[in-house]
């Protein structure tokens, strides 16, 4: 039995044409190498799509790419993620179910507490499935799920979700492998790692899915489960190269990162520029941001992505005279609370303290966004009781 593992693909994701021309791609190559393989089905283990309602033109993609598979008679079977998820319950991959290119795992009924998954059987393999949501959601639920037996088949479960053994100690929801159903094979994704313990394998996405994923990883990934043997295919695509600069004078900034890029080699790659620092002299928006890409794309960048975040703007010119430098974030939130009365003020402090959290070292993008949401909603969960 050889079979393909393939989630987060986010098709519909990225916004840059470049970029969502280069996801498809991977995807397309994930599809090519599963068919080139002979895998006798591929899992998509959810976030097929980046939203529950893509656009038209990723739909046609998408199918078109699934007809492939149909047409080499290679069944695909999946289950929603936290991105193509609804909470209605209905979504394009219903589209994709109804059409025969391939079919939702996800059927379960709820008994005495329990969610009882029932398998969908293809030859002499049981797979199960149950859906990611949105802000982890699914793993309450999860913690309560049971599987109708199938004696004698080989048994797999698909999940979109957090794994404790995933993420170590950090204080986001997270479910127990331990206290799962006992399966030959468990399908994961929502994380964006390289995880492949005991049988329990992230697929990864097919292509970053943001800027830092870009950085961090380099390339997409899936996996082929060949008679028990577990093999990450890497998807390759355009190099990236990252220039970090600190600013400190906004009207010299165009010249300075022009300059950079007369000098680089940039051809064909995907260029990440971060700007941070305290501007002294002029703001933002004097940096000639259209200049910059013309440069870069005569200089044959394939695309070019910024981040100025961390750029701000000097702090005198923000802070009025009226505050003390100490303790100024009190005294700020004191001063709108005075100015902008609500019943949502109380969420304010909590809120920021929830958002200061650093992120911790090897800690991948995907885990950190989760544990900020994590933290928030217990926030707005403990404010609201």
């Amino acid at each position: 039995m050889k079979f393909a593992h393939i989630g987060d693909c986010h098709l519909g994701g990225w916004r840059q044409p470049e970029l969502s021309e280069l996801n498809f791609k991977n995807f397309q190559q994930a599809i090519s190498k599963s068919i080139q393989e002979k895998v006798d089905f591929v899992l998509i283990a959810g976030d097929l799509f980046d939203s529950a309602y893509p656009p038209i033109e990723t739909l046609k993609d998408a199918f078109q790419e699934l007809r492939k598979l149909a047409e080499a008679k290679i069944p695909v079977f999946l289950i929603a993620g936290s991105h193509d998820y609804s909470a209605s319950g209905k979504t394009f991959l219903d589209v994709l179910d109804k059409a025969g290119f391939c079919k939702n795992v996800c059927k379960f009924e709820e008994r005495n507490g329990h969610i009882i998954l029932e398998p969908t059987i293809f030859k002499n393999v049981a797979i199960y499935g149950y859906p990611g949501r949105k802000s982890g959601l699914e793993v309450d639920d999860i913690a309560r799920i049971k599987i109708q037996d199938s004696p004698g088949l080989f048994k797999i479960l698909m999940l979109h979700t957090t794994l404790r053994d995933a993420v170590g100690n950090l204080p986001i929801k997270a479910v127990e492998h331990e206290k799962l159903p006992k399966v030959d094979y468990l399908a994961l994704a929502h994380l964006h790692i390289n995880y492949n313990r005991e049988n329990r394998v992230y697929s990864g996405p097919t292509f970053p899915n943001n800027i830092s994923e870009l950085e961090e990883l380099q390339a997409g990934s899936f996996y082929i489960v060949d008679n028990g043997r577990i093999r990450k295919e890497v998807l390759k695509f355009n190099p990236v190269v990252s220039y970090h600069l600190e600013i400190r004078n906004a009207l010299t900034a165009t010249e300075e990162i022009v300059t950079l890029f007369n000098s680089e080699n940039i051809k064909d790659k995907i260029v990440i520029l971060r700007l941070s620092g305290v501007l002294e002299r002029g703001k933002t928006s004097d940096i000639d941001f259209l200049q910059i890409e013309k440069i870069a794309k005569k200089n044959g960048a394939y695309v070019l992505l910024r981040s100025t975040n961390h750029l701000h703007a000097a702090e005198a010119a923000l802070v009025p005279e009226a505050f003390d430098s100490h303790n100024l974030e009190s005294q700020i939130v004191n001063h709108f609370e005075e100015t902008h009365p609500s019943k949502y003020n109380i969420f304010i402090e909590p809120l920021l303290k929830a958002l200061q959290v650093e992120r911790q070292e090897d800690e991948s993008n995907a885990i950190f966004e989760d544990r900020i949401i994590s933290e928030v909603g217990k926030v707005i969960n403990n404010e609201t009781k």
